[in-house]
């Protein structure tokens, strides 16, 4: 006999009703439930993956080392991720560049200090003045409405490559763009649109901020790994949060939305889509959102990028005078940095592979993948680094949750097209994520950024509190969903796809 109500609660499904229900445990969705509940709604939070924070991964490395496998870094004017480390308890400390720099081009290997390298004067000059080009154009964007900036048509009609070829004139100066481009965005310039670049740029308050350590987007790292946030805020709001749980359906029903996942269906008032725009075409939605809204999944990419970190028993480069940072053409890791832990008492390089670098990478064994990567790691650093006490790779591409990273971007013709989309509300459904941010998108800060936009977007639209009788932790326990402190033991088993 078929099922009349096929979303609704029976044997295999519980379910539970909350004021707003929230689809994926990254930063942005467990800071807005964090919010949301402040102001006194119920919340049901929907994840995938059977742990929290979504491009955040802990890994560990010879048992005793934490990696960040995804979103390492707090920069410079960060303050929305500084304070939430705080309220947390978790400390972060400078990353370490003291010393010299390496670049490895064409064979020939050199060493310089700050985020210019030692290059012919013809070269420096030329990229100095294609970023100040880049800066001024960005500084026309504002990152809120990018699609209205002047000349917004003209610049998304173009790729970053196009452009490159246009206003940067020596090989050099490409190849080194080339290589920042694929390490910041996972993609190949000729898949950037000119104008996405320019946002990002526009978002992050300047390209130097982009690219520098101290200073910039790389400058402070978190002793207890990033994940450590996502698990605190996690932590907090208890049984709250479902892991286990991937989002299948969306349902506008009369007066709410519901979540439907393999094992759990969540009545909500208001719901907040806290994923990457390209991972909500994983999701039936009805009714069908709109042609646009649906166009923009495909549009949106997520990069390819893979992380590479070698243990080594301490930071031997630093004794030669070495940051640990480098940037080389002849890869498969085009840009590194020094990871050890805080008090050095081992040593961890980091190598990017990113863009169709990680694309032919990942056609490679996994020993002949570790042999290259630290065949590189070698000619920077020296033969030691061909000997780590452990390696570790994490290819985001790999993951079926995220399917890419580090983030999404829209090539040529997409913001003009497809913008306007990406925050506006689907009648009772919002959206929020890094990639919907409008200062530093792309980031942690930017995902922190958005969860404060939806909240205030969804409290805007008048008093959400009162769909649920008791909190969503006794509303679980009331149809046998957990409860409060809910863990891996309460969880939908076996509902990951």
């Amino acid at each position: 006999m078929s099922n009349d109500h096929p979303d609704r609660a029976t044997p295999a499904r519980a379910e539970l009703e909350v004021d707003v229900g929230i689809v994926g445990a990254g930063l942005a969705g467990l800071a807005a439930a964090t919010a949301l509940r402040a102001a006194g709604a119920t919340v049901a939070v929907l994840e995938a993956r059977d742990g929290v924070g979504g491009r955040l991964r802990n890994e560990m490395l010879g048992g005793a080392v934490i990696a960040d496998a995804g979103g390492a870094w707090m920069g410079a004017g960060h303050e929305r991720l500084a304070a939430l480390a705080r309220s947390l308890g978790e400390h972060s400390f400078p990353t370490y560049d003291v010393g010299d720099n390496v670049l490895l081009l064409r064979g020939r290997r050199r060493t310089y200090r700050g985020t210019i390298p030692r290059l012919n004067p013809v070269v420096l000059l030329d990229l100095l003045r294609a970023r100040r080009r880049i800066d001024r154009l960005a500084r026309r964007v504002t990152a809120d409405c990018p699609w209205e900036a002047p000349d917004a048509r003209r610049h998304d009609r173009e790729t970053f490559a196009t452009w490159m070829r246009r206003h940067v004139h020596t090989r050099t100066g490409r190849e080194l763009l080339a290589i920042a481009g694929r390490t910041v965005w996972g993609a190949d310039p000729n898949e950037l649109g000119l104008l996405h670049v320019l946002f990002y740029v526009s978002s992050a308050g300047g390209i130097e901020r982009l690219f520098d350590t101290q200073g910039g987007a790389q400058q402070d790292r978190f002793a207890g790994g990033a994940q450590a946030l996502a698990t605190g805020l996690a932590e907090r709001l208890g049984g709250a949060v479902f892991r286990s749980a991937p989002v299948e359906r969306i349902v506008a029903e009369r007066g709410g939305v519901r979540l439907v996942s393999p094992r759990l269906s969540v009545s909500a008032r208001r719901v907040v889509v806290a994923i990457p725009p390209a991972l909500t075409a994983r999701i039936d939605f009805a009714p069908e959102l709109g042609g646009m809204r649906r166009q923009l999944a495909q549009r949106m990419p997520l990069g390819t990028l893979t992380k590479c970190f070698a243990l080594y028993r301490r930071p031997f480069w630093r004794e030669s005078g070495c940051s640990g940072e480098a940037v080389s053409d002849s890869g498969p890791a085009t840009l590194t940095f020094d990871c050890s832990p805080e008090d050095g008492r081992a040593g961890v390089l980091l190598g990017f592979v990113g863009g169709p670098d990680a694309r032919a990478f990942s056609r490679l064994g996994p020993g002949e993948r570790r042999r290259v990567v630290l065949g590189g790691f070698a000619r920077l650093f020296g033969p030691a680094a061909a000997a780590p006490e452990d390696y570790l790779e994490a290819s985001w591409a790999d993951e079926p949750w995220s399917q890419g990273g580090p983030t999404s971007s829209f090539g040529a013709g997409g913001w003009t097209a497809y913008g306007p989309c990406l925050r506006a509300p689907v009648g009772r459904i919002h959206w929020a994520g890094t990639e919907t941010a409008t200062v530093w998108s792309g980031y942690m800060e930017g995902a922190l950024e958005s969860a404060e936009r939806v909240v205030a977007e969804v409290l805007a639209e008048g008093p959400v509190a009162g769909a649920a009788r008791g909190g969503p932790g006794a509303a679980a326990e009331e149809r046998g969903v957990g409860g409060p402190g809910q863990g891996r033991a309460a969880d939908p088993a076996g509902a990951r796809s």
